[in-house]
């Protein structure tokens, strides 16, 4: 005779695919290492929302630092593929702040609080989801890097140490305008791309 809790347990495990299964897991996960952070997540509450037990997690994924790890590669895979495609062919505008910002938020579309688990300053030092997320933001950063050192070529500045403070600038920018849109829900990724146009024409107009 079954009992009450075996079919519902059969459903959430056995019927579903692996790769479906993982899906969900990182899905959930994702949610918990972006609002938490890596020190503050919890692997019984992934389990929870997921509806599977915590071994099956660590089946999957052999730790919480496995798990971090797919999501920082996740993430920082899609976020690299995105900005790398929207400064590539450079905009004959000289304007790739807006591509870029429109790129970063399409990728973050019902998952926003997946930058703060490329961006956890939580992760453990030296960790396997530490030099995941360290080489996913060197690459994030060497793209930015060659952006606004192009930029300030294309108006007549070769200085290095322009082009670094202002890659600094830039990457504090994007941080704060994504912590900006997880704090308005409402706010969808097309509408911040627009906003950021406007925001853009009104620094380099002035007004």
């Amino acid at each position: 005779m079954s009992t009450a809790t075996g079919p519902r347990r059969g459903a959430g495990t056995k019927g579903v695919p692996r790769a479906q299964r993982e899906e969900q897991i990182v899905a959930a996960a994702m949610e918990e290492f972006g609002r938490h952070g890596h020190a503050g997540a919890s692997m019984a509450d992934i389990a929870r929302s997921v509806g599977v037990t915590k071994p099956m997690l660590y089946s999957y994924f052999g730790s919480k630092d496995g798990l971090a790890t797919a999501c920082v590669d996740r993430i920082g895979g899609r976020l690299v593929e995105a900005i790398a495609a929207a400064m590539s062919p450079w905009p004959e505008d000289d304007q790739p702040a807006h591509a870029v910002l429109t790129a970063v938020f399409e990728t973050l579309r019902g998952q926003r609080r997946a930058w703060f688990v490329l961006y956890d300053r939580t992760l453990p030092p030296d960790s396997e989801p530490w030099h995941a997320a360290r080489r996913h933001r060197d690459t994030i950063d060497g793209l930015a890097a060659s952006g606004t050192a192009a930029l300030l070529r294309g108006h007549g500045n070769d200085d290095a140490l322009d082009a670094d403070a202002l890659k600094h600038v830039w990457t504090g920018a994007v941080s704060a305008l994504v912590g900006w849109w997880v704090s308005h829900p409402d706010e969808s990724a097309q509408n911040m791309s627009a906003r950021c146009a406007r925001l853009l024409s009104a620094v380099r107009n002035g007004s």
